[in-house]
């Protein structure tokens, strides 16, 4: 029986990071980013009504798409995205209190890290992926040296900095995941914009990536 808590076979390593998005915009924006191939979707809580918008994009796509949270510091934001039904824990830092009991719900885990000690506690404690971030500090180069040391198979993203332009350069590093914030969504885009930036990220992913 396979995990739920590891991270899943995507067809792109594509997270729609929607920052700001509020619930009247959630399911709309879901589904145009499903309809043009995103399989992630993460609603930072820092956003407004994000546990709103969360429920609202699980219950109209939650059997399409991986969705859940980001910038989840604590136990209880994992409790609050969970209880919504969100089966992604996105994070700007590592707290392994935090990725245990995202694990123990269910849920799977991409916490952020920057440093050799970092991945590993991440790691150690369950994560089901590393979100290297801000990938734009260590670029390509550092991401791929590190990942010389990390358990073979190991799942790593990139978050901060990555465009369409250059995504080739950190695929080519073994990045094969990637959190796409404002370069896919930035709060008052309309669904037109939405769709434009969406389709030209996975066209993108789809020319670049190493068959």
């Amino acid at each position: 029986m396979s995990d739920p808590t590891r991270w899943p076979g995507l067809k792109r390593g594509l997270v729609a990071i929607l920052r700001g998005i509020t619930p009247s915009e959630a399911e709309t924006a879901a589904e145009i980013l499903i309809e043009e191939g995103f399989e992630a979707l993460e609603v930072p809580l820092n956003s407004p009504d994000p546990l709103q918008s969360i429920g609202r994009m699980v219950r109209g796509f939650g059997d399409r798409a991986l969705i859940g949270g980001g910038t989840m510091l604590s136990v209880a934001h994992v409790d609050q995205v969970a209880d919504q039904g969100g089966r992604l824990m996105v994070s700007p830092n590592m707290r392994p209190a935090v990725i245990r009991h995202a694990v123990a719900r269910g849920m799977v885990t991409m916490p952020g890290v920057l440093t050799p000690t970092e991945a590993f506690d991440a790691l150690d404690a369950g994560a089901a992926g590393l979100k290297f971030f801000p990938a734009s500090l260590m670029g390509p180069a550092g991401i791929q040296a590190l990942m010389a040391v990390l358990p073979k198979g190991t799942v790593v993203g990139a978050v901060g900095g990555v465009t369409p332009e250059n995504m080739a350069d950190y695929l080519r590093a073994g990045v094969t995941t990637f959190g796409m914030g404002t370069a896919v969504y930035r709060p008052g885009d309309s669904a037109d914009e939405i769709r434009r930036k969406a389709r030209a990220l996975v066209a993108a992913y789809d020319a670049n990536f190493p068959a």
